[in-house]
């Protein structure tokens, strides 16, 4: 029996990681919004093009919550999206109400479903959808490491002039302007960039990864980025269903690593079958573990708010 995947949200984030996941034919995929008619004229329009990428999986597209029952893995992208000007926690408010809704339906519906949290401010997302669903902190996540990490494997392929496929890169801390880029653990083909670019270079690279959404989100005027949060979001899904065991950074629970305990804060994690089966633990530079520090209190002060939309 194949797995069902349940996408929460059927804007161009939701329909773009329900197009990479039927086009990879990873899961039936259920694509739920509450606008009438969206997800199920998108999901017949992805039904009809499975022939031609040659995958049999079913596509649903429905209004009604219930149809996520049972899925083995859901992902949550609904809410607003950023627009110029806006940073990510000043959505905080308005998608934290539609994240607690929908992880209480959740919670209901497949209590033995893993989340995957990609609504901004994700790491506090991925916090409230924990504290609402009250599942083990392994089955809920976070996207934004991968997203950010793949970001600034671009720009440092581009400054090289290497392929995207040689270049491995790190990103820890929460997915907003205080996250912090690893020069240290960032390589092409196992060579550290500190040995290939200046430090006035690298600094540019990591100021431009930082703000790397905000560039996307002036250029668009009207919306925000979606290709690549939909494509970090599919390559977690397959590392769960296929149990590819990959190290991918993550929005995770920490108990106690790096110094950190009770929060989610993108940390490299092993993602297989079970979720986050394990967090890798690195050790940090004096100037590394303060940048990360500030980027904890960042999300800190935000899940304190929490408290009174419980």
């Amino acid at each position: 029996m194949r797995p069902k995947v349940s996408v929460i949200g059927a804007g161009n984030v939701g329909a773009t990681v329900a197009q990479l996941t039927v086009m990879q034919g990873l899961a039936d995929v259920v694509l739920y919004d509450i606008v009438e008619g969206m997800p199920q004229g998108k999901a017949l329009d992805l039904y009809e093009a499975t022939p031609l990428w040659g995958v049999d999986v079913a596509v649903t597209g429905t209004n009604d919550i219930k149809d996520i029952g049972d899925s083995h893995l859901v992902v949550i992208t609904a809410g607003a999206a950023r627009k110029p000007g806006m940073s990510r926690d000043d959505l905080f408010q308005t998608n934290a109400r539609v994240v607690g809704s929908v992880s209480k339906s959740i919670k209901e519906l497949c209590p033995e479903a893993i989340v995957i949290v990609v609504t901004n401010p994700m790491d506090v997302m991925a916090q409230l959808c924990w504290m609402v669903t009250g599942f083990s902190p392994e089955r809920v996540m976070g996207m934004g490491g991968v997203l950010d990490s793949a970001r600034f494997r671009s720009f440092v392929a581009e400054a090289l002039g290497v392929s995207v496929q040689d270049t491995e890169a790190l990103v820890l801390g929460g997915h907003g302007d205080q996250m912090v880029p690893m020069p240290r653990f960032t390589t092409v083909r196992g060579v550290p960039i500190t040995e290939l670019l200046p430090e006035d270079r690298i600094d540019a690279l990591i100021e431009r990864t930082r703000y790397g959404g905000a560039e996307i989100v002036s250029l668009l005027k009207t919306g925000s980025a979606y290709y690549a949060p939909a494509a970090a979001t599919v390559q977690m899904m397959r590392a769960i269903l296929r149990d590819e065991k990959r190290l991918l950074p993550a929005a995770a629970y920490l108990d106690g690593q790096y110094g950190i305990r009770g929060l989610f804060i993108g940390v490299p994690v092993v993602l297989g079958r079970t979720g986050v089966e394990r967090v890798v633990e690195l050790p940090l530079t004096e100037e590394e573990r303060t940048y990360l520090e500030r980027s904890v209190s960042a999300v800190s002060s935000l899940v304190e708010k929490l408290d009174s939309l419980m």
